[in-house]
């Protein structure tokens, strides 16, 4: 009486369960560490963006001063004021997603250490070094 009637046996169902139990514990770490790697990239990209802004105040610096190029002390102080492309609050924000600490010295070390208030497993760290340092 049943002949014609059609569907999955149990150990078909099951036999696909298995497969798509392999297939999620394969693809979630994988996921995981991509959404990892993406914050690393985000992070990088804020820091090329902060050294951008110090290479435009280093520029509008050396306009202003017959050529002279600042040391690192000096373009910090003046990326900072108001006479820089950068002011203390957005040099060291470059939006909200992003914990970026700048640092003076010679070089400038710019380091982000949290993306998207995810701290991440290491900081990223990008230095910029002045025109005027040695």
């Amino acid at each position: 009486m049943l002949r014609n009637e059609k569907g999955f046996t149990l150990i078909e169902i099951i036999a696909v369960l298995v497969i798509l139990g392999i297939l999620a514990a394969v693809a979630i770490p994988k996921y995981l560490d991509v959404s990892g790697q993406a914050r690393i990239l985000a992070a990088q990209g804020a820091i090329a963006e902060i050294k951008g802004r110090l290479s435009s105040s280093q520029a509008k610096y050396m306009m202003a001063n017959s050529g002279t190029a600042p040391n690192g002390a000096t373009l910090f102080t003046y990326a900072t004021s108001a006479n820089g492309y950068a002011n203390a609050t957005n040099l060291a924000s470059v939006g909200a997603d992003f914990n970026a600490v700048v640092a003076t010295g010679a070089p400038i070390t710019v380091t982000v250490d949290k993306v998207q208030n995810t701290t991440l497993t290491t900081s990223v760290v990008g230095n910029f070094n002045a025109a005027g340092d040695p």
